[in-house]
């Protein structure tokens, strides 16, 4: 532990005070993310006289067991004891980091980290980020060649992806040494993490090698750094406007449209594509395959149907509208309906509403077999009782049903006949009469 030299400039717990009790009128429920370090330990010390002060506060900490140092049981022994010393609640959650070689170390860590996090009962996820790691993520990703949004470093708040807990930082304005210096003053003990010594972590490399060679030609580097990270921060939300407005008319649920989207600047197309994406929950491609995607995109006739993979999605071109697809197998086996309000097919779910003088003739239904089956080809359907049965190929492309989609529609057979088509309708020969009990089929794909 490190002797203060200097006064802090900032209370902690006021700091603290000022971000949380605003916040706290939506959701009282603070849990910390508590390592053992300092500045968790500071985060949590500092939420626990603001609870003194605002007893709406209901307070609660979560630390992640790694088991990755021979020290984890005794950090996790320190953090139940400071939970208990200051009555708050501490849950202890072990988790196992995998996918080391794909990853490296850091980021299988901290994805086990996260998800853990993603469990945790609480209207506030805190976590105790501050300047000077602000700073350090946007050198890191600086030097990896990240955007705008990767230049942004960490947002101060949002939202945990897949939960309605919110993910805050309240100290990432404060700086390192003024956290210490807090701690120190109150005679407050922490752990320390023997990783981050080690200088071949590129993180650890950028904290005592380069940034305090920085200092020395630099006045305050980390404050420059992190006041550069808001700046993109701020492009970022910018950038994210202008693809929302570039969306409108443009965008239909997953699909994009071709002309209208080639005909803005090139600069638009690679923002509103990686908008797309990131409402998708896609993982961004890096730039040099995203300007091939665009230069395919903007090369391609209108009969071509390029084809891109990212991150399990297909990306397809379809009757000038981009599609992003899943490639993930589903199932297509034979299923025999006896009733049954749901059945399951192809990663969605069939449902059969009972209705009156619509859908299928309930009667007609009561009279065979009735099973539901994946297309085949030669399939016929007659949708109108003055026109002869069509092939649901050009009922399809009628339709503009794109190829891959018509292959996991469910068809619904009476016996041998054909009497539904998901997308297309009811066989006029099946259909319910006036006043006559009848059963729609809907599928619903996720």
């Amino acid at each position: 532990m490190v002797a203060a030299r200097n006064k802090p400039s900032t209370d902690l717990a006021d700091h603290v005070a000022a971000f949380f009790v605003p916040r706290l009128q939506h959701g009282r429920r603070v849990c910390v993310g508590l390592s053992g370090g300092r500045d968790s330990v500071a985060l949590l010390h500092a939420l626990a006289t603001v609870r003194a002060r605002t007893p709406s506060l209901e307070l609660s900490a979560l630390h992640v067991h790694h088991g990755l140092s021979a020290k984890a049981d005794q950090w996790a022994e320190f953090c139940a004891a400071l939970c208990h010393s200051l009555d708050i609640p501490c849950h202890l959650a072990r988790v196992t980091v995998s996918g080391i070689a794909e990853e490296g170390l850091e980021a299988a860590a901290r994805g086990a980290r996260y998800a853990a996090f993603a469990k945790c009962s609480a209207d506030w996820l805190a976590l105790a980020h501050h300047r000077d790691d602000q700073a350090e993520t946007l050198m890191l990703n600086l030097l990896r060649g990240s955007g705008v949004n990767g230049l942004s470093a960490m947002p101060e708040e949002r939202v945990l992806a897949g939960t309605p807990v919110r993910l805050v930082r309240p100290l990432l304005s404060v700086a390192r040494r003024e956290i210490e210096h807090w701690l120190v003053d109150r005679q407050v003990a922490w752990v320390d993490d023997e990783s981050n010594a080690d200088t071949q972590l590129r993180r650890n490399y950028l904290r005592h090698e380069i940034l305090p060679m920085l200092a020395g030609y630099f006045p305050d580097p980390t404050g420059s750094l992190a006041r550069a990270a808001m700046h993109f921060a701020e492009h970022a939300a910018l950038a994210e406007e202008i693809a929302a407005t570039d969306a409108c008319g443009l965008v239909e649920g997953d699909s994009i449209r071709l002309d209208r989207f080639n005909a803005l600047a090139p600069a638009r197309r690679a923002n509103l594509l990686r908008f797309q994406f990131r409402r998708q929950g896609l993982r961004m491609p890096d730039s040099r395959y995203l300007q091939e995607i665009l230069r395919q995109l903007a090369e391609a006739a209108s009969d071509a149907s390029p084809e891109f993979l990212l991150d399990g999605c297909r990306l397809r071109v379809s009757r000038n509208r981009l599609h992003c697809c899943s490639t993930t197998s589903v199932s297509l086996a034979t299923i025999a309906w006896e009733g049954e309000s749901v059945l399951p097919w192809a990663g969605g779910q069939l449902h059969f509403a009972m209705t009156e003088g619509r859908g299928l003739s309930r009667q007609r239904l009561e009279e065979a077999s009735v099973s539901i089956r994946a297309r085949v080809g030669g399939e016929r359907l007659q949708i109108d009782a003055e026109r002869p049965r069509r092939s649901l190929k050009h009922l399809f492309q009628e339709s503009e049903v794109p190829l891959w989609e018509r292959e996991n529609r469910p068809l619904l057979w009476c016996g041998d006949d054909l009497a539904w088509v998901s997308g297309l309708g009811c066989d006029a020969g099946y259909l319910a009469r006036p006043g006559e009990a009848g059963v729609l089929p809907i599928w619903r794909c996720d």
